[in-house]
């Protein structure tokens, strides 16, 4: 248990950590690749170490330096050459749904990739489908759930209409099109992040993009580059509303990716009121990057919903926290993904901020929160989701009375250095 008073204002300036996204994609891309590829800046967390170890199960040479995120060197195997394995994908729910994509068209080989309780909970049947209509053959338990098995055989290209927006769906279906005997297409009904289109087409994969779709061709090979990762705007935005809602805060973030499939919640904060100073940085990896200055700010209601959910996704338990403290309603909807993350986010976050004093209603695809001004404080339990971890930890820093947090350390999940960035933060105020 870990407990977060309410605090003076945070104050300074730091780079969180690399972005977990695209250093998911960054390792799978390398690994099938033709020789090596140097990835700067890989996030060292618990998912992404999952990732390398799936790699590295499949034949992949991996070299880390003193300090993982200095320097990685991935010798891949090629697009054609994992071997057969089982895949431990731990808590990682992004190498669960995109690495059946490559593994699914190789023709003889099986694979089993499972992990932990979380993961057993968290469904497949939305990759399973599209990649059997390809030609794939898969099976799950209850025909939805992990353990996934995989018998790689050849595959088909075929045009799917995603009937949810989804980029993890989406980079699963691109890596089967690689591997595919003609051209197949994915028709996205929102748009969603596209770091494996612009990482694939950096490698030398045929990508055609269009309105509402994206189309991958048959390749022979992948030879990524060095591939640069900059800091995860979704580790961001915890430090982002934190500043908003504590006062006298000042608050500097350094080498931010800006992708807009990603900047999401930055759209909707301004909606609400929220003053956020983005200073472009230029291009790091092919990802726009950014410095963004944060101060407080005095916030209204909103409706969010439809296309800016998906760009946004990961950070609408933070739009709910702020709304708690603004004037009006919120109401997010649209946002049924919530429910098949590390933990049923609309259930869990509906329950943390009321149980520390807000007014949120869960609603079939998202919440109505009522602003009340701010949180009294009390406890929140993580579930062993890493957001609602570091959502509570933002919570007890604004909230009247303080919050305690069980199940803190998920948060390594994704972001190990949580507590100490934060108390760098607070500890400059003092300086």
């Amino acid at each position: 248990m870990s407990r977060f008073e309410p605090s003076g204002p945070l104050r300074g300036s730091l780079r969180p950590p690399s972005d977990k996204s695209i250093s998911h994609r960054a390792a799978l891309i390398a690994a099938m690749g033709e020789g090596e590829t140097a990835i700067e800046g890989y996030l060292d967390a618990a998912d992404t170490r999952s990732t390398l170890n799936a790699v590295a199960a499949l034949g992949a040479r991996i070299e880390v330096g003193a300090e993982l995120e200095a320097a990685l060197r991935i010798h891949g195997v090629g697009l054609r050459g994992p071997r057969p394995a089982a895949i431990d994908v731990g808590n990682a729910g992004t190498l669960l749904r995109l690495l059946p994509g490559w593994l699914a068209g190789q023709d003889g080989g099986e694979w089993t990739l499972d992990g932990d309780d979380s993961i057993r909970r968290r469904p497949v049947d939305r990759v399973a489908q599209p990649l059997r209509q390809m030609g794939a053959e898969l099976s799950a338990r209850d025909g939805r759930l992990p353990p996934l098995e995989i018998a790689g055989a050849p595959l088909r290209g075929i045009e799917y209409e995603l009937p949810v927006a989804s980029a993890q769906v989406k980079s699963c279906l691109l890596f089967a099109g690689l591997l595919a005997n003609g051209p197949t297409t994915i028709v996205e009904p929102l748009p969603t992040r596209d770091h494996s289109e612009r990482m694939l087409a950096a490698a030398g994969a045929r990508i055609e993009r269009g309105a509402g779709r994206v189309t991958v061709y048959p390749a022979e090979r992948l030879e990524p580059g060095p591939i640069s990762v900059p800091a995860d705007i979704s580790s961001a935005a915890f430090f982002v509303v934190a500043a908003l809602l504590v006062a006298g805060s000042e608050v500097v973030l350094e080498d931010i990716g800006v992708n807009p499939t990603r900047t999401g919640l930055l759209t909707i904060l301004e909606w609400m009121g929220a003053t956020i100073e983005v200073e472009p940085l230029g291009e790091r990896g092919g990802e726009p990057t950014a410095r963004l200055a944060v101060r407080p700010g005095s916030l209204r209601g909103v409706d969010v919903g439809g296309a800016e959910i998906p760009l946004a996704i990961d950070e609408l338990p933070l739009v709910a926290l702020a709304a708690c403290f603004a004037e009006g309603t919120t109401t997010i909807r649209d946002a049924v993904e919530l429910r098949r993350k590390e933990s049923d986010r609309i259930a869990t976050v509906t329950a943390a901020l009321t149980a520390l004093g807000g007014e949120v209603e869960a609603t079939a695809d998202g919440m109505v929160i009522a602003g009340t001004g701010g949180l009294h404080g009390g406890a929140v339990d993580s579930h062993g989701d890493h957001r609602i971890a570091m959502l509570g930890a933002i919570a007890g820093l604004a909230s009247r009375d303080g919050v305690e947090v069980h199940g803190m350390d998920a948060a390594a999940v994704s972001y190990p250095g949580f507590e100490a960035d934060l108390a760098s933060l607070l500890g400059a105020q003092s300086a």
